[in-house]
């Protein structure tokens, strides 16, 4: 008798962890479908790119480009563990393509205009990068302070 409810027992156990590694191998797949239509979606909208001229295709491409890393950020951070450290990484992508996009803006201009717009692109991208350590900093000390119990509400994505 023992050696049957020990039999059952292995078998369950085998059984729970083909199912766990079957839904891992899932979700895999699915994460790379969803990387894979991300990176279509990036492809067509750079095709519209290709009907503009000079800076305004430049800057096509940089909201086009801002766009496809915000959404791979966006997804990253979806099946990350760590959400502090996910959430903070996502800020930083959406400054960073944020700052490119102003950036490129900024060829319209020509000298001084045009240093002072780049100069203010990346105090906002810093200001945004500040922003986003100080709250990963909250979290993490609200984490500390609850014993790392409290699970991390992720925020909501902003759109650009």
């Amino acid at each position: 008798m023992k050696l049957s409810i020990t039999s059952i027992a292995l078998a369950v156990g085998v059984a729970f962890a083909a199912s766990a590694q079957a839904q891992q191998v899932n979700e895999r797949k699915v994460e790379k479908a969803e990387h894979e239509r991300i990176e279509a979606a990036a492809k067509a909208d750079k095709a519209k790119c290709d009907t503009l001229k000079a800076n305004a295709k430049d800057i096509c491409v940089a909201e086009v480009k801002g766009k496809e890393k915000v959404a791979k950020a966006e997804l990253d951070a979806k099946h990350e563990k760590d959400q502090i450290k996910a959430q903070k990484k996502l800020s930083e992508v959406k400054a960073e393509a944020a700052y490119d996009v102003a950036a490129q803006k900024c060829d319209d201009q020509k000298g001084e205009a045009k240093d002072a717009c780049i100069k203010q692109a990346k105090v906002e991208r810093d200001r945004a990068k500040g922003a986003a350590e100080k709250r990963a900093d909250a979290k993490e000390d609200k984490r500390a302070a609850t014993g790392g119990t409290a699970p991390a509400a992720p925020e909501k994505p902003k759109k650009y």
